[in-house]
């Protein structure tokens, strides 16, 4: 199965919405590239082991933009199930850091076009640090991927819309993957856990083509509801604060709208400030109910909204479904089944990508192509 080369957005209005849709054909491509059944492919998987290994110590990631946010799950995934440390950078700040502070760790870039200028330039800072190197880039030709160590391509197909939809969820699989890998050298998981939650990753793209009709029958609706808030403040913990960050970022270069995404337990320390009529709360409530820590951090979202609620506050909850108690404080619910925690990112990623898709046609935005912007950032 591959992702089609197409050169209409038809059956689709825009090429955004087409790729919204393509996800579940671009991860699960990916996933055949690096994953046999429920084990990793040795022909492909062997150079990158080489390079976890050798970045045991630390990784520190430079991206922009959605690839960063993409980094900061990889933060957490990778401390969470490998144990090794990360440092997530700006690519534009790691190019003018002092390379005293960073002798021992391995350099991982993220890009979707492989050509982004201050990512490129901060993957050759550290080839010429002597850093070890590793590109996900969604271009296996492209500059990064030639030019590190080890290239770990996204197999997402041709992305037309600026936004960037299926190439980030395929990031976020390639994070988790890579995570995993180190995670079975490292012997933190043994080749039987790591081999569940392949099975796993493969199960996900008909989750979420199970679930794409009606996130669009929904959100469509919600999206007109909330088209004259002109400000939006997007929550979340832990892994779900990255996605926060994208939501909010898509919502801005899809809509044009002022948004801003912080960790749900910040909201106190400031920027409620900026909650009141107009200013709707999209909070990130999904939980892995097998997994102690998620159940906490979800317990911790319910009282937030709890108050929020009682401050007056409008909410717009991403949460599982059948969940009575989110939908109970919530003035608009968004359903997505339960999964592992490691997985929700990429199945919270993709209502938000159609809450900016539908927020900007509803206001006659071109949302393939948003004013000031373009597909790969070629310059500073």
């Amino acid at each position: 199965m591959q992702v089609p080369e197409n050169t209409s957005p038809l059956p689709y209005p825009h090429w955004m919405l087409r790729e919204i849709n393509e996800q579940p054909v671009a991860l699960s491509t990916t996933l055949s590239k690096y994953v046999d059944g429920d084990r990793f492919r040795e022909d492909v998987c062997a150079p990158v082991r080489a390079w976890l290994l050798a970045a045991k110590d630390e990784i520190v990631i430079a991206a922009s933009g959605s690839s960063r946010h993409a980094g900061m799950v990889a933060e957490i995934m990778f401390e969470d199930i490998s144990g090794i440390h990360v440092d997530v950078e700006y690519a534009s700040e790691y190019t003018y850091r002092a390379e005293k502070a960073l002798k021992r760790a391995s350099v991982m870039v993220i890009s979707q076009s492989g050509e982004t200028a201050d990512t490129l330039a901060a993957l050759r800072k550290a080839k010429a640090a002597g850093h070890p190197t590793l590109a996900i880039t969604n271009v296996a030709s492209s500059s990064m991927a030639n030019d590190a160590d080890v290239s770990f391509p996204t197999e997402a197909g041709r992305e037309r819309a600026v936004p960037a939809t299926k190439s980030f969820t395929a990031q976020l699989q390639n994070i988790y993957l890579l995570a995993l890998l180190a995670a079975e050298e490292l012997s933190e998981l043994t080749k039987d856990e790591v081999s569940i939650r392949l099975a796993e990753l493969a199960a996900a793209p008909a989750a979420i083509t199970a679930q794409l009709p009606a996130w669009t029958k929904s959100i469509e609706v919600i999206a007109e509801k909330y088209r004259t808030s002109n400000s939006f403040l997007f929550l979340g913990r832990d892994l779900h604060y990255p996605i926060a960050r994208e939501g909010a970022l898509k919502l801005k270069e899809s809509a044009y709208l002022h948004a801003e995404g912080y960790p749900s337990g910040e909201l106190k320390h400031g920027p409620n400030a900026l909650v009141a009529e107009g200013t709707p709360l999209v909070m990130l409530a999904t939980y892995d109910p097998n997994d102690d820590g998620s159940i906490l951090r979800y317990e911790k979202v319910l009282q937030l909204m709890t108050d929020m609620r009682k401050q007056g506050a409008e909410i717009l909850a991403v949460a599982n479904t059948e969940d009575n108690a989110i939908a109970a404080l919530a003035s608009d619910t968004i359903f997505v089944e339960p999964a592992r925690e490691a997985l929700l990112p990429i199945f919270e990623a993709i209502p938000l990508q159609l809450l900016s898709y539908f927020a900007a046609i509803q206001n006659g935005i071109d949302v393939d192509h948003p004013r000031n912007l373009t597909k790969a950032v070629l310059a500073e």
